[in-house]
């Protein structure tokens, strides 16, 4: 059949698979072993490191056959071929999403424009490796003459989110003399907070945004920069060795005051929530070795190429894609939770919040028309064990279907042999209690009745390592992509926040011709801005 660009509801697969779901959701999941021995192996694919088992989710061969097709129908093939090629998939700005290429090896032919990209990432790398190497041997030195030893990185969203996973979750590998802290939230009591633990004389500023335009970022950095000013008695510290900056635009970091040499670029085509592959990685490189930084781009180019080679029955993104698709779309469930049972991953779910719910929260189709289809999920969760002794509950008892990924390492050779044998017992426990329940308990009272036949998928590491980190990463990275492509939408754009930066703007000037093109607030608004400001006198209210 020829592949589409049509909504993904006008296929013939879409149509079976609304057809198939009323016995989807019929079907006993604990049956479904029962008729089938080697299910767990049949919904189990092993790539590199990682294990899916998916084989405690509502699909049969009938169905998952169905899901496959949807995915040959659609212009799926077409568009994975666009990203990986450069092609101005984020229609509504005219950009490639090439964040693929900053992990990439002169092999791999990534070019934008018709440019090799490979000469260039490798210099932004050894760049990277230098400035890490400086500082990690302490020979980056403060305005008074001593090394560093506090990294603050300041950004928000995707300039924070990334680098923040990656120091906690490989946080073993960290340099033993160098801390690093994140300011994201504009919050001036929280900034505060994290300056004062700092030593002033051995502190970097680390400054990560795409525009260089972003006022939460620009005034937590405008705010550092007088705590330091302060506190060495010093002025002008933005010129100084004490402030670096990761941004796309090297002419708004200029203005700000930073000197050129002193500034990181990446491109246009990165987005923010993509961009921890770029300079915006330094933090990471600092931190942990900029041969660890390396590692993770090596897992992320290791899953690049398994999306792009595998056939969609065996490829890790499609099938996890796919499932996703069949929840959100055919079994009406509304939201994903992810649970990893190592902290080390605690940052995971926030940064996936953002991937996924940023990348497909969308109500258009890419040529601009409304749609009348379900699109992205709320995605939320926790850690295990703790996410068991607070909404747990939700899960085993409530009348919601929540599909879950539960996320583990095997080994663990950072913790207690006792510690992650409980850990591990745990996510298997509650993997096994979601789907067969307490069903064949009858003398229960109901109050205590677990019906479970609750969907999960389980995705095991061998190890937590920067390798395996990064090919996770991507994972997801994929499975948001497919699941665009599918709905047919843009992944890679994000106006709904530009809409409330504008807004924010408008409420902050001082003038009414700053306005930025957004009108005097709404009553409402008006009324709470009243409220305040007779409070703080903070607003100017036109």
């Amino acid at each position: 059949m020829t592949k589409t660009t049509s909504p993904p509801d006008t296929l013939p697969a879409w149509h079976t698979l609304e057809t198939l779901a009323a016995g989807g959701k019929r079907l006993d999941l604990m049956s479904l072993f029962q008729k089938d021995p080697d299910r767990h192996r049949r919904f189990a694919l092993s790539v590199d490191g990682l294990l899916l088992d998916y084989s405690k989710n509502l699909i049969d061969e009938t169905i998952f056959s169905a899901l496959l097709a949807l995915a040959e129908q659609s212009a799926l093939e077409q568009q994975r071929a666009a990203l990986f090629n450069g092609d101005l998939i984020n229609s509504s700005e005219q950009r490639a999403a090439l964040h693929t290429a900053l992990r990439g090896e002169r092999e791999d032919g990534y070019q934008c424009g018709g440019q090799p990209l490979d000469e260039q990432i490798s210099a932004t790398l050894a760049e990277m490796a230098t400035i890490s190497r400086s500082i990690r041997e302490g020979r980056w030195l403060g305005v008074t003459g001593k090394p560093v030893r506090d990294i603050v990185h300041i950004g928000i969203g995707g300039s924070v989110l990334g680098p923040q996973l990656a120091c906690q979750a490989l946080r073993p590998y960290r340099h033993p003399d160098l801390r690093v802290h994140f300011i994201a939230n504009v919050d001036g009591e929280d900034v505060l907070n994290t300056l004062n633990q700092l030593d002033p004389e051995r502190t970097l500023v680390i400054v990560a945004s795409k525009t260089f335009t972003t006022q939460e970022t620009l005034l937590n950095t405008r705010t550092t920069l007088h705590w330091l000013e302060n506190k060495l008695q010093q002025s002008g510290l933005v010129s100084s060795r004490q402030i670096i900056a990761l941004t796309a635009s090297r002419q708004n970091a200029e203005a700000f005051g930073i000197p050129s040499s002193q500034i990181l670029t990446f491109d246009e085509w990165v987005g923010g929530r993509y961009s921890v592959w770029s300079c915006v990685g330094l933090t990471i490189s600092i931190s942990l070795g900029h041969e660890h930084f390396t590692e993770m781009l090596s897992g992320a180019r290791a899953m690049d190429r398994h999306f792009r080679s595998a056939p969609f029955a065996e490829n890790l993104p499609v099938i996890m894609a796919l499932l996703g698709i069949w929840y959100r779309n055919f079994l009406d469930a509304p939201s994903v939770a992810i649970i990893p049972y190592c902290q080390r991953l605690s940052q995971l779910p926030s940064y996936l919040q953002q991937l996924d719910m940023e990348s497909n929260g969308k109500s258009v189709s890419q040529s601009g028309e409304t749609i009348d289809y379900q699109t992205g999920p709320a995605l939320w969760g926790q850690t295990g064990t703790n996410a068991q002794h607070t909404f747990f509950q939700l899960f085993h008892q409530s009348t919601h279907l929540i599909p879950l990924d539960l996320i583990a390492a095997v080994n663990e050779p950072h913790s207690i042999d006792e510690h992650h044998r409980t850990l591990l017992a745990n996510l298997l426990a509650q993997a096994s209690a979601l789907m067969v329940g307490n069903r064949d308990q009858a003398d229960l009272p109901a109050h205590r009745l677990c019906p479970g036949n609750k969907p999960s998928n389980l995705l095991l590491l061998d190890t937590l390592t920067p390798y395996h980190l990064g090919q996770v990463l991507a994972l997801y990275e994929h499975k948001v992509f497919v699941q665009g492509a599918i709905w047919n939408i843009n992944s890679y754009d994000q106006w709904g926040v530009e809409l409330g930066k504008g807004i924010a703007s408008g409420l902050l000037s001082e003038h009414d011709s700053n306005r930025n093109g957004v009108g005097a607030p709404d009553p409402s608004t008006r009324q709470l801005l009243d409220h305040i400001n007779r409070r703080t006198g903070l607003f100017r209210i036109p």
